[in-house]
Formats: structure tokens, sequence, C-alpha cells
């Protein structure tokens, strides 16, 4: 049987250290570019030269995140960057435009492309799209359940989610940081707009809630699931951390490492108490098991790290707080009080009797400043253990098992070789002559030999066959070194190659002058019947009543359920119903799509797309319409922001204020989705779309117009 891998994430070398010492199978990290973790730490190009010869030394595998979106006028650049991982030796690249996967296979056919979570792959038809383009491995979404994933079959490699922070907008289909705060999280740069406080509305009027943190999501741990979850016969469970600390990714590492192997062991793994306390004081914004478990996902309370818990309140003045301790307190300590949400580190803690101390006895009273200005008795809960951080920081690199022979026969020359499971060194020294005075004896020729001192090597396995001979100490150091040096050089040496000419293909094909226009009510369809508009619902029934006209079936964004449709004319946004529809439909591809290049333009319409719909995100449209034409622009509407799997409200009429006072609208359904608080306005040639929400007939005439006049 093969084991599941374990992938940790590397924000910096410490980092990778630390998951190295934690166990890990493989890890993922980025370089100072082209990554979805802009503002981590990260490696520059000779950092990612170490961190493969570091990886593979210790035969851990290393991927390297190239998972934003391209815009047009950075892909020689980008293409440049992944010949660069190949020949330094990478084992794979994680990647979200499909585009740039589709021409990465055919220029760089020897590099392993793993689908990145963003691409939002949720059913098996957009397996069979991924497989199709290149793709060896699919990092599934988030929102899926166990039995989804059962029925997924076993066509690719499947990597899943077991350990971090969540997204609570299906990945890829999140646009809220972009619009409206500038930063795209589909390039790497998300503003965290979930982790904000909002208020919630219905009919304009404001909702009293427990919390105002209504988009905060807890932390995903499925270290109490983890059988069910490797039951499931995936390839690679993945833990999410490249922003967090050495501790908490070695220590995170650790204990689904013993999980791991205990299931292979005994085949029911078991977290022990200390472990989910020790998780939780490393990060957490409370656990859950998530989506795959059908658990709630939202802490609408606070988006903070709250630790552990440590111990209540008893009393407090201005001066000190009393606390009467459920856990151990030590010096240096970070501690959260939940009620009024403050934080501080214990920089001087004493006794019930006042005397300064290192450590208080959990059972005891600590007294600590009142650095907080506390004004109210509460829970106390530990954000930082100093104990447990010096655990984690002792922890040593593994050694790398190895086997050594030795010849040692009088008359021949000395003769040593050292094995791991693929490579083999094999070292001679001087002809070895019988002993006068003094011979080693073969325990001595092991000792000398087995120590490796700071080599990674282990003898696992020794064997011996040594005459009477004289072996002088320096001999027996000199071949040892050869040996272990020949090893390490073997296990890391890379041998790529690429060379490439990229061309950009252009279409000579016109751009139609074509208004589309998104309708969600009927009476917003008559009023435009007559207008030469193509139009697009999301109500099938309505658009089976308009058939005879240039209408469009929107379908839903996430599809699990794929009903025949053949003759149709649709309006798809996954790439797994283009997919399913293509040959037997006509087809038009919508934004979230994430197309913002020429390459994924043209890779979907040979995929089947008779128009595609550019992503709001595209910088200058005009720089992708060059290359790929009958595109579709937005010029007008609210876009969604955010699609979630399931919203805690599923009430009509709601909606999202945020500081500002700009008003989000939800609508609700199958799923939630979250709308601009503003309806963006531009000018564009060719297919132009305008999207509706709530305007009159004389607006939505008024625009018509006007973009029609922009058109002459």
């Amino acid at each position: 049987m093969k084991k599941v891998e374990l992938l940790a994430p590397a924000g910096n070398m410490e980092t990778l250290l630390a998951a190295i010492k934690g166990g890990c199978d493989a890890v993922y990290l980025g370089g100072k570019a082209f990554g979805a973790r802009a503002f981590a730490k990260n490696f520059d190009d000779e950092e990612l030269k170490k961190a493969v010869k570091l990886c593979h030394l210790y035969g851990v595998k290393i991927y390297v995140t190239a998972n934003i979106l391209v815009y047009e006028n950075e892909i020689e650049e980008f293409l440049n960057y992944l010949k660069f991982l190949y020949e330094i030796g990478v084992d794979a690249v994680i990647m979200q435009d499909l585009g740039m996967i589709s021409l990465v296979h055919k220029l760089i056919p020897g590099l392993e492309i793993h689908a990145s979570t963003q691409i939002n792959c949720h059913n098996k038809e957009s397996f069979n799209f991924l497989e199709k383009i290149g793709v060896s491995r699919v990092v599934l979404a988030r929102e899926m359940t166990l039995d989804e994933i059962k029925n997924l079959g076993k066509s690719m490699e499947i990597e899943v989610f077991v350990h971090g922070a969540l997204c609570v907008s299906y990945s890829g289909n999140c646009l809220f940081s972009s619009l409206n705060g500038g930063r795209s999280g589909n390039r790497g740069m998300c503003a965290g707009s979930c982790r904000l406080p909002y208020d919630l509305l219905k009919d304009g009027e404001l909702v009293k809630e427990d919390g105002k943190y209504l988009l905060s999501t807890k932390d995903l741990c499925l270290a109490s699931n983890l059988k069910e979850v490797l039951d499931l016969g995936v390839s690679s469970l993945k833990i999410e951390g490249r922003m967090k600390s050495p501790e908490y990714v070695g220590y995170v590492t650790h204990v689904y490492r013993r999980l791991i192997d205990e299931y292979y062991k005994n085949g029911n793994p078991q977290i022990k108490r200390n472990e989910i306390i020790n998780l939780k004081k490393l990060f957490n914004r409370t656990f859950t098991s998530g989506y795959m478990f059908d658990e709630s996902i939202y802490n609408i309370k606070s988006p903070n790290h709250l630790g552990s818990h440590l111990g209540e309140v008893i009393k407090f003045d201005k001066r000190r707080i009393y606390i009467r301790l459920d856990d151990d307190l030590c010096q240096e300590d970070g501690i959260r009080f939940t009620l009024e949400n403050k934080g501080m580190i214990v920089n001087k803690l004493y006794d019930e009797k006042g005397l300064l101390k290192n450590m208080v006895k959990k059972g005891n009273v600590a007294v600590v400043d009142n650095k907080v200005n506390l004004k109210k008795k509460s829970s106390v809960n530990k954000t930082i253990d100093t104990l447990l951080l010096k655990e984690i920081d002792d922890i040593k690199m593994p050694k790398i098992k190895i086997d050594m022979k030795v010849l040692a026969l009088e008359g021949r020359y000395l003769r040593v070789s050292i094995s791991d499971e693929i490579h083999e060194v094999t070292k001679e020294g001087p002809m070895l002559e019988r002993a006068l005075k003094y011979k080693m004896n073969k325990d001595e020729v092991r000792e000398k030999l087995c120590a490796m001192g700071n080599y990674p090597f282990i003898v696992d396995n020794f064997e011996i066959e040594m005459d009477d001979v004289f072996i002088p100490v320096k001999f027996l150091k000199e071949i040892k070194r050869q040996c272990a040096d020949e090893l390490i050089n073997k296990r890391c040496e890379v041998h790529n190659r690429v060379t490439f000419d990229y061309k950009k293909q252009d279409i000579e094909e016109d751009d139609k002058n074509k208004i589309s226009v998104l309708v969600r009510t009927e009476e917003q369809l008559k009023w435009i019947l007559d207008k030469d508009v193509r139009i697009y619902t999301e109500d099938f029934d309505l658009y089976q009543k308009y058939k005879d006209y240039d209408i469009y079936y929107k379908l839903p964004r996430i599809m699990h359920k794929f009903p025949e449709f053949k003759d149709e004319k649709l309006l798809v946004s996954e790439i797994g119903s283009l997919y399913k529809y293509a040959h037997d439909n006509k087809i038009i591809g919508d934004y979230p799509l994430n197309i913002v290049n020429g390459e994924t333009a043209l890779l979907l319409k040979k995929m089947g797309c008779d128009i595609v719909t550019l992503s709001p995100e595209v910088p200058n449209i005009d720089d992708v319409k060059k290359h790929v034409k009958n595109t579709e622009t937005i010029v007008y509407g609210r876009c969604d922001l955010m699609i979630l799997k399931d919203f805690y409200d599923k009430d009509n009429g709601l909606s999202l204020r945020n500081n500002m006072g700009d008003s989000f609208p939800i609508i609700n359904g199958d799923y939630t989705t979250i709308l601009h608080h503003e309806n963006i306005e531009r000018m564009a040639q060719g297919n132009i779309r305008i999207l509706l929400y709530d305007e009159d007939k004389k607006e939505i005439l008024r625009l018509i117009e006007k973009y029609k006049k922009n058109f002459n």
C-alpha cells in the first residue's frame, strides 16, 4: 500500500527546516514572484536552489507555488521562471491559470503540474478537463464533502487540506479583496476582507448578532477525523500555513506525521488531548472539521488567534490581575482575556504572595500586571506557550538510514559501500597488509565508520568481512568522508534541461459589437426583448419560456449534478460544465473562469467556448484583445464578490455593511452570493455585458442606448 503524502508549508528557510524536522514527505513554498502568498517572506532564486538540495537530501519532495493569474505582459517572464524551477529540480509546480497550465505542459513537458485549489475543482468533469490539459494532481476545493470526494474516482492524484486557515468563499471565486480593496487574492495579495467587521442588514434594518465578524471562519483541524480522510485513498494531506511560524509548522507536521504512521500501523489513529491543546496554543480561531464533515465554519466573534483555556480572572485592580490557573503559566507566555478580547505578554509573573516567579503551576493563583486596563472578570486563554516553543525548537533534524558494507581483506584494497533505497556509492582505500603488532577488530571498524558526525546519515545495517589486517584510522575517516559526500551529491543531483521558443498566437477574427444583459426577473427581460441584445438568466424556466430569442441559461457556479443538455445555449462558470456540455451545446464562458490573458481565452475557445468573458481583474483589456478576438467585457453592474457554500443566515433581503458604510447585497439560493456594493462602469468595444440588479425600466433602457452609441 502506497502511503499518503504529508505536505507541509514553508514561508522561509527556517520554516522549511521545521517542516523537515516535523516529518513531512513534501513541502510547498513560493518564490519571490507568481505565488499566492505575496506577503510571505518567500525564497529568492538562490534560496530556492538551496531549498531543493536540502529537501532532496532528506528525501522530501518540493513543490513551488506559481498559482496566480498571469497577465498578458507577464507570460514570457512566467515561462522563464518555470524553466528555471524545472532546471533546478523542483518536483512539481502548483498552478491556477488554465492557459498557463496548458502552455507549460506543452513547452516544459517534464515539469509536473498540480492544479491549485484556486481552480475550484469540485466535480469529476473538472478532473477530466484538467487531466486533458496536463495536470497530474488536483488540490480539491475545501467545500467538498466526504461522499463527493469518494465519487470522484482516482484518475489523478488527489490532495486535500487537513489543517489551517479556511477561505469563506469558494477558492478562485472571490473578488472581494480585488474589487473592493484593490488587492487581488488571485494575484497573491488578498487583503483579508473576510476578516473585517460587518453589520448584517435585512431590508436595510440592522439585525442584532452575537458578533460582527460575519465572514470570518474558524480554522480547519481534521486530526480527530483522520481515519475517515485516509480511508478515502487520497494522495496527499495538506497543511495550510505559509505565513505561519516555524514552531507552528513544525508541531502541526509532527502531530499529523504521528497520526498517519499510527493509521498504517493499526488503522485507528487517535489524537492525544495534549496535542489538541498544543495545536490550539500555536494558532486557532476555534477548530472545525469543516464542510468535509458538515460542520459550521463560522466564528463571527473574533478573527484572531484564540489560544487554549488557561484559567479564570478571580479579581483585579488597576495594578494587578489575579488568575486561577487550569494550566501552567510561565514568564513570557502570551495570554488573552476573552471577554474584552485583549492580549498581553507576561513579562512579570507573581504568585499569590506577590513573589516573582518563572512559573506558576496549575491549580494555583497567578498574578500579572494589569497592562491591558482590564475592566471585567473574564476567562483567560494562553496564546503563546514558551515551554512548548522551546520543546518544538529542540527537535532534531531526522537521520537518513543507510546500509554499509566493508571489505577489509589482506592483500586487497579496503572497500566501503554505502547505500540508501535508491543510490549506492563504493570507494576503495589502500592495499591492506597483515597486522604485525596491532590489529583492529570488527567492532572498532564499525565504531569508526558508523560515527557519521555532522553528516545526515545513520547506519541502519552494517556488514563487514575482515582479515587480521592493519587499518590506519585516518584511512577509515577518509573513505567514510568520500562515501558520504558522494551519496549527498547523488541524492541532490539534477539533470533537467529544456529549451523552447514561445510565440503568441493571433486569431484573425473580428469582434462583434453585441450587448449582453444579465436579467434577474421576467419583468426586466420583457423590457429588453426588442432591443437586439443577448440575454442571460439564472432562471431555467424563464430560459425555456423565451428560447426563441437570443437567450442563454446561466448555469450554477457550483456543479455537482449535470442534467442532460443538447442544442441549448449555456453560459458556463466552471470548467466541469464546459467539459460536459461543450460538444452538444452553444457555450459562452463566464468571467469566473478567471480569464486574464490570451492563452487562457484561446484554450477555452479550443475546449468549446464560442465567446469568453474577461475577468474584471484584467488590468488592460486591449492587451488580451490583441491576441484573441470575440471576447466579452463587463462594462456595467454589480459583480459577484464571493460565492459561499453556506451562510449562517439564509433569509432573503439581506446585505452586509462595512465600517465605511458600503452595503453589499446578499443573494441566497443553493449557495450564497455577495455582490459588489456599487456598479462598476466603463467603456469597451466588441461584446460587452451589462449586469442588472434592481434597475428600473428607464435606467435599463438608458444603459442600452448609452452603450450602443459607444459602438458608433
